[in-house]
């Protein structure tokens, strides 16, 4: 067998601060996430994966007690100095979620925008659903959204280049980015490039890679760590999952 490439990433660009908040400006998932959120304020909240706030700080500012955990830096830099600016103490940790131990349990704890793609072997995903399962209070609930698969989608787009967003950061600077990806059918892994062009002018070449996990794997997966799958969605809008379904939205809670 040949070894197949495991040098999976996200490119540091993607990363930035400033491109990545102008890139998500337009989601419609706060308001879901919102509406699961206990009752009771005094409720523990954890974000994994939680980025630059953006979800962590209206979460915060409803007056929750929510702490966010993320592997980069600079994104969490960029979410304190928002908290600061909005008088909110909020405990951000930096933190890989495959290994993380906060001696605490929560009321509700929740992975968004698509992060587990970045968990690219099956230990990884385990790993972190394990960490999840520590933390979750007994009858605490556990959210988490990915894209559903759609390899027809894939193919006609393989090696083919197109547009896929353009916008200005607040910082004023034009981003445009370009779309490449090929699909490792062995390792579930699409390849994806983009290619970003700042103020017109080619900057660079950012990899995007992620690990795809299919409907019935990972139903099967989050039912092995220990899961019961209360609902299962296939949009924001609380729309059953079905075939069409550009996203698998879960809600979960411990198995007694």
């Amino acid at each position: 067998m040949k070894n197949m490439n495991t040098d999976y990433k996200v490119g540091d660009f993607i990363y930035n601060a400033d491109i990545y908040d102008g890139l998500n400006k337009s989601l419609s998932d706060l308001e879901f996430y919102k509406k699961w959120l206990p009752q009771n304020k005094d409720a523990k909240i954890l974000e994994l994966c939680c980025g630059t706030g953006r979800l962590t700080i209206p979460i915060a500012k409803d007056g929750y007690n929510i702490k966010g955990v993320d592997y980069t830096l600079s994104m969490l830099e960029r979410a304190k100095e928002k908290a600061f600016q909005a008088g909110l103490k909020i405990d951000f940790i930096e933190a890989d979620i495959r290994g993380l131990d906060l001696g605490e349990k929560f009321d509700f704890i929740f992975i968004p925008f698509n992060s587990i793609h970045h968990l690219y072997k099956n230990e990884d995903l385990f790993d972190a659903l394990k960490v999840v399962r520590n933390h979750l209070k007994e009858k605490g609930l556990f959210l988490l959204d990915c894209f559903n698969p759609n390899i027809q989608y894939i193919v006609e787009n393989e090696r083919k280049q197109q547009v896929i967003t353009q916008y200005t950061t607040n910082d004023g600077r034009r981003v445009l980015i370009k779309q490449s990806m090929h699909y490792e059918s062995a390792s579930q892994i699409n390849r994806i490039k983009w290619q970003y062009f700042i103020d017109d002018k080619f900057h660079s070449v950012q990899n995007m890679d992620m690990r795809l996990f299919f409907p019935q794997e990972l139903n099967s997966y989050l039912k092995q760590i220990g899961f019961n799958i209360i609902h299962k969605f296939g949009d924001f809008t609380g729309g059953d999952f079905d075939d069409s379904s550009e996203k698998q939205i879960y809600i979960l809670e411990l198995k007694e």
